[in-house]
């Protein structure tokens, strides 16, 4: 890519075609390009503005690329991105995304947030991709904000940032600040902004030539339902999982989950030997350790913070458990793939 964009460089030739009663000026996005962005919400997120201009044979949309030094960024599936340009300027009205992906809490240096809140500042809309929100939170713009993330980065995002909570929504349009979950989640963000632009017809016309089934609300999860990644739909086990899932840093006896569901733990264990093939103990020191595999992997918490956040009694406790389904300690772990510090 070069900073010298035409006219021609955002309408590509398409066979498809949708006649649109616009003639007003394209609107401008600008996507900051951090270390390890994930590729594929980039992609979900340009793709729309791109089909868009395609089909109406008109510039509706124009999008740039930013590096914070104008260098090329390699992405976490290792491919290497040139940007259009280094941070810079940019007009107000136009949407700036900061798009990120592995190791989001070292990606975003003080440059970037400093260039965040010069956008900010002057009034123009922020957004983040994937876990661009850690760049924001850094930068200070989230505070009394509704934003999501990927949901496989939000239990290390509030550890850093405890006082924020992001939803598990697909993405969040909350006025100037716009967010998304990443992967798929951002064409559905963009179609929702597309759709604000020119209309429903085109957002409809738009997921089609992407071969998208649309989720037309912002409210759906990240996240399959439990119920379909057990293939069952009891509604006590159900139930009794998300009771585990809000209760990781301090477990609940298997006591306390049947009272819950207002069973008995006999029932209980049933249940769980039935659709899940483990005992409600094990099921629950499983969600223990992917919570705790999660913050050793996306923060720099001491192992012995860690063990107490994922709800065991000693780091020895912890340790132990870790090792049996990882198959390396929490320390070992760390050194090999774990959170690098810059």
């Amino acid at each position: 890519m070069n900073s010298d964009k035409h006219v021609e460089d955002f309408i590509p030739k398409g066979a498809a075609s949708f006649k649109i009663d616009y003639d007003g000026p394209p609107k401008d996005f600008y996507f900051l390009l951090l270390p390890k962005l994930t590729m594929l919400a980039f992609s979900a997120a340009v793709e729309p503005l791109r089909i868009a201009n395609q089909v109406a044979k008109k510039e509706l949309y124009r999008w740039f690329t930013m590096t914070e030094d104008g260098r090329p960024v390699v992405c976490s599936n290792f491919v290497t991105i040139t940007p259009d340009s280094a941070l810079k300027p940019i007009p107000k009205e136009a949407y700036s995304f900061v798009c990120s992906g592995i190791e989001p809490a070292v990606a975003a240096s003080q440059k970037t947030t400093n260039w965040l809140n010069r956008q900010r500042a002057f009034g123009a809309p922020v957004g983040g991709i994937c876990t661009g929100a850690f760049a924001l939170a850094k930068a200070g713009l989230l505070r009394d904000r509704t934003f999501t993330l990927h949901w496989e980065n939000q239990p290390s995002f509030m550890e850093y940032f405890p006082q924020l909570e992001p939803t598990s929504n697909l993405y969040e349009n909350d006025g100037d600040l716009i967010t998304c979950g990443g992967g798929n989640a951002a064409t559905d963000m963009m179609l929702h902004l597309i759709e604000a632009d020119h209309g429903r017809d085109l957002a409809i016309v738009i997921a089609d030539m992407c071969i998208h089934s649309r989720s037309f609300e912002n409210t759906a999860p990240q996240k399959s339902a439990i119920s379909v990644v057990l293939g069952c739909r009891n509604q006590r086990l159900i139930k009794a999982i998300k009771f585990m899932e809000s209760n990781l840093e301090d477990p609940e006896s298997m006591l306390a989950v049947a009272f819950h569901v207002d069973t008995s733990v006999r029932q209980l264990e049933r249940l769980f030997k039935q659709y899940v093939q483990a005992t409600p103990n094990q099921f629950y020191y499983e969600l223990r350790l992917s919570r705790a595999y999660a913050l050793l992997s996306e923060t720099n918490m001491s192992v012995s913070d860690i063990s107490v956040a994922a709800g065991f009694t000693s780091p020895d406790q912890f340790s132990k458990r870790f090792k049996k389904k990882y198959g390396k300690s929490p320390h070992e772990f760390r050194k090999t793939w774990g959170h690098k510090h810059k």
